[in-house]
C-alpha cells in the first residue's frame, strides 16, 4: 500500500488533533454530598507529568495550587487550586469552542487565568466579573469549574469573547460533569465523550442519594478502568486471571498514561470559616498515587511530600507515583507501544497490585484526618498546631508505607 504525501499530511493532522490534555472534571453542589459541602474535582492530563503544589501569596488572596514542576521557581500558571477566601477553580481544555488559527496555541491563557483568578476572586460572582472584564480576545478555550465559601458552585464554558455559565445548584442532581468538549460548542466535536459518560454514570445516582465524597471520586473515577463503549471493566475477574495476559490498550479510561494528578477540593457550608476548605490531592498517576489533605493556612509549611524537590525535579509524591507507573506502562518495543497497560501490576489474583495496596494506606490517612477536620469544624477554625503535626505525621507515614513500595 502506497500512502500519498497528502494522505500522510492528513494522517498527521488527525494524530495532532487527538487531545493530549484529556482532563475529566465535575462541580458538585452541597445538595449532592452527605455533609452539604460542595466539591470540585479535576483529574488532570497533560504532557507536563511532573507536578507539585505551590503556595502563592497573591495580590488579594493567598492560594495553593497544582503547578507544573518545570516552572518551580516562578509559576505563572495554575491548573487547580483554592485560596484563603474559600474560592476554588479548575479547568478542562475544551476542543469545540474556538476555531484556532494557524500558529495559535489552543487555550493558551487557561493556566494564567486560573492563577490570576485565585489571587483576586472570592466568589462565583467575582469570577463572572473577571471574565466580563478580561481583555478580548482572551485566548481562553476551557470549561472552568468553580466553588466558593458562599454556597456557589458553577461550570463556565469560555471562549475568546463570551462564556456560558451552568449553576450546579440548579442542575439535575446538583452535579455537572465536563471532559474535553463544551455543551455550548460545536456538536460532536472535541474529546472525552466516553469518559464523560462514565463520570456521569457514577456521579448522577450518587448525587441523587447524596453519597458523593472525595473517596468515592478517587476510588470509582480517578482509578476507574471501565470503558462502556468497549464493554469492559478491568476490575472484573477475567482481566486479571491466569488466563489473561494482563495487557490492555489504554484507551478512554479516566486514568491515562498522561494523568499527572487528581484533586478534589472540599468546600465549606455557607457561614463556615473559609479556611476549613480542604484540597485532597493525588500527585502523579492516580492509580499509583495517594491522596493527602492540604489547606491554604500555613501554606508556606506544606508537607515535604507535595512541594518541589530539586533532586527529583518534582514533588516526591509525583516522582514516586510516576516511578511506580513505569511498571504499568512497561512495554517499549517500537512506536505506539506506550498505549499498552499492564493491568496485573495494578490488580492481580495475589492481591499485590498497586490498586490493592495503595488504597489501604490512603484509607488510614482518611481515618486519621477526618476526625481532626470535624473537630476544627466544630470549633470554627483550623488549629495551627494540629495542622503542622498532621503534616509532619503525613510525611512520616508516607515515607515508611508508600515510598518504600517496589
Amino acid at each position: 500500500m502506497i500512502i500519498s504525501r497528502n494522505n500522510l499530511l492528513l494522517l498527521f493532522a488527525f494524530v495532532n488533533f487527538i487531545p493530549l490534555w484529556a482532563c475529566t472534571s465535575a462541580v458538585i453542589s452541597g445538595k449532592s454530598t452527605p455533609d452539604g459541602r460542595p466539591l470540585l474535582w479535576k483529574h488532570r492530563d497533560t504532557d507536563f507529568l511532573r507536578n507539585h503544589v505551590a503556595y502563592v501569596k497573591g495580590e488579594r488572596y493567598d492560594f495553593i495550587a497544582d503547578v507544573n514542576s518545570a516552572t518551580c521557581l516562578h509559576p505563572t500558571e495554575a491548573w487547580v487550586g483554592t485560596n484563603n477566601a474559600g474560592f476554588a477553580l479548575m479547568n478542562t481544555q475544551s476542543y469545540n469552542l474556538v476555531d484556532v488559527k494557524p500558529g495559535e496555541e489552543r487555550g493558551e491563557a487557561n493556566g494564567r487565568v486560573i492563577f490570576r483568578a485565585l489571587e483576586i476572586c472570592a466568589t462565583v460572582e467575582d469570577f463572572c466579573h473577571f471574565l466580563d472584564t478580561i481583555t478580548k480576545p482572551s485566548l481562553i478555550e476551557a470549561n472552568f469549574g468553580v466553588i466558593d465559601a458562599q454556597g456557589g458552585a458553577a461550570m463556565f464554558e469560555v471562549d475568546y469573547y463570551k462564556y456560558t455559565m451552568y449553576d450546579a445548584n440548579e442542575a439535575p442532581e446538583g452535579c455537572i460533569v465536563r471532559t474535553n468538549f463544551s455543551l455550548s460548542g460545536q456538536e460532536n466535536i472535541g474529546g472525552g465523550y466516553v469518559r464523560f459518560m462514565e463520570a456521569e454514570r457514577v456521579l448522577m445516582p450518587a448525587a441523587k442519594s447524596k453519597q458523593i465524597t472525595p473517596q468515592l471520586i478517587f476510588n470509582r473515577l480517578s482509578r476507574s478502568y471501565r470503558n462502556n463503549q468497549l464493554g469492559i471493566d478491568l476490575r472484573e475477574g477475567i482481566c486479571h486471571s491466569k488466563e489473561s495476559t494482563g495487557w490492555f490498550v489504554d484507551q478512554d479510561f479516566i486514568p491515562r498514561k498522561s494523568s499527572s494528578c487528581s484533586v478534589v477540593v472540599q468546600g465549606v457550608r455557607k457561614g463556615e470559616n473559609a479556611e476549613l476548605t480542604t484540597m485532597w490531592t493525588v500527585l502523579g498517576y492516580p492509580s499509583t498515587g495517594i491522596a493527602v489533605p492540604l489547606w491554604v493556612k500555613c501554606g508556606e509549611k506544606l508537607p515535604q511530600v507535595v512541594v518541589y524537590d530539586e533532586d527529583k525535579q518534582a514533588s516526591p509524591l509525583s516522582w514516586k507515583s510516576l516511578s511506580l507507573a513505569q511498571h504499568v506502562f512497561a512495554f517499549h518495543q517500537g512506536m505506539g507501544t506506550e498505549k499498552y497497560l499492564y493491568w496485573k501490576a495494578l490488580y492481580n489474583e495475589e492481591e499485590t497490585g498497586y490498586l490493592q495496596q495503595i488504597p489501604m494506606i490512603e484509607q488510614q490517612i482518611f481515618d486519621a484526618v477526618c476526625p481532626v477536620i470535624e473537630s476544627w469544624r466544630g470549633k470554627g477554625k483550623v488549629n495551627t498546631r494540629q495542622l503542622l503535626n498532621l503534616y509532619k505525621d503525613l510525611d512520616g507515614v508516607l515515607t515508611k508505607a508508600f515510598f518504600e513500595m517496589p
